[in-house]
């Protein structure tokens, strides 16, 4: 080992954040990889809530990109690549986390249109419109997490620090609190706004018609999607000021509370961008018949596999026999 490891925040770098995020590289490869498939082989008709959720999984496939190198580093205990690709690498995995952030919040948006509207088409929900705020998240984004470039930096034994540990502490607090603001407080009340509106016209609609419907699903739904939400990157926007302010010379903290706060915001990284798994999920209780399509080009494959394994088993059981007859 490159690294003389002994504390339990340097610990839970070499094992715990190395496992979780090859966990993470591997489940989120496979569910995503479907999620690719369906949309790219089986999508005929897109619509806004599509686009959406294509975006999405582009986001999840940008961030897988970046794990290898981070699962490498901190096996071994340095970063053992260019300085150029620890930028890169901080900076994708924080344009993930943010894009998924806004992506699921007009997704939510998205949904209550559709209910709301369901025998036309909402401005927001033009397949225009919804390309047209795609490109706009991205670019916001990629502009958002700009300053973060100018914090990362190499620690002493050449490991890649995350944004939390690295940089002008005082300075990286100030950006890293409006960062949460802007890209997580905000985004977090407009969904929990638009899932309530959804709740109170659900429950309605279903007080004023006559023949009462089932609201149960799409309620399940809006409470699991808002409270994996909350769960996920809550602790990480928490932790990361905490870890931040920590730093900060005059609080002056024992080196037993450095290393407990540091140990806490590394368990909280993994679960942040644990979404990238997680939201695959969604476009099979989300995507609009997703599923339904998806199903049916795997069946429609395995039908064209076991056509052409019976074509190709009669075709040599016919060869077999001439040659039995020749001779």
């Amino acid at each position: 080992m490159s690294l003389n490891c002994s504390s339990v925040d340097c610990l839970l770098e070499q094992y715990y954040l190395s496992t979780v995020y090859s966990l993470e590289f591997i489940f989120g490869i496979l569910g995503n990889g479907i999620v690719m498939f369906g949309y790219i082989f089986c999508m005929k008709k897109w619509t806004s809530g599509s686009i959406y959720l294509f975006n999405l999984c582009l986001s999840d496939f940008a961030f897988l990109c970046t794990l290898p190198l981070l699962i490498e580093s901190y096996a071994s205990g340095r970063w053992i690549f260019n300085e150029s690709l620890c930028y890169s690498n901080r900076y994708l995995l924080h344009a993930n986390l943010y894009t998924s952030i806004l992506f699921l919040t007009f997704i939510s948006i998205d949904r209550y249109l559709l209910i709301k509207f369901p025998f036309k088409d909402h401005i927001m929900q033009k397949k225009l419109m919804a390309v047209t705020i795609s490109i706009g998240i991205w670019i916001v984004v990629m502009l958002e997490i700009a300053p973060i470039l100018f914090f990362i930096e190499l620690g002493n034994n050449s490991q890649c620090l995350s944004y939390g540990s690295s940089g002008m502490a005082s300075s990286s607090l100030i950006y890293s609190a409006c960062l949460s603001v802007t890209g997580f407080l905000i985004p977090l009340c407009t969904m929990c706004l638009f899932y309530m509106k959804m709740v109170s016209f659900l429950r309605n609609r279903n007080q004023q018609l006559t023949t009462s419907f089932s609201i149960e699903k799409p309620l399940t739904l809006v409470a699991v999607a808002v409270i994996v939400f909350f769960i996920l990157f809550t602790p990480y926007h928490i932790m990361r000021n905490v870890r931040i302010a920590s730093r900060i010379n005059k609080w002056k903290l024992s080196d037993e509370a450095m290393i407990t706060i540091n140990s806490i915001y590394i368990i909280t990284r993994p679960i942040a961008f644990l979404n990238s798994v997680i939201n695959p999920v969604f476009y099979f209780l989300m995507g609009d018949n997703f599923r339904e399509m998806l199903l049916a080009r795997v069946r429609h494959m395995l039908r064209v596999m076991k056509c052409q394994c019976v074509y190709k088993f009669s075709s040599s059981h016919q060869e077999s026999r001439d040659y039995s007859t020749d001779s």
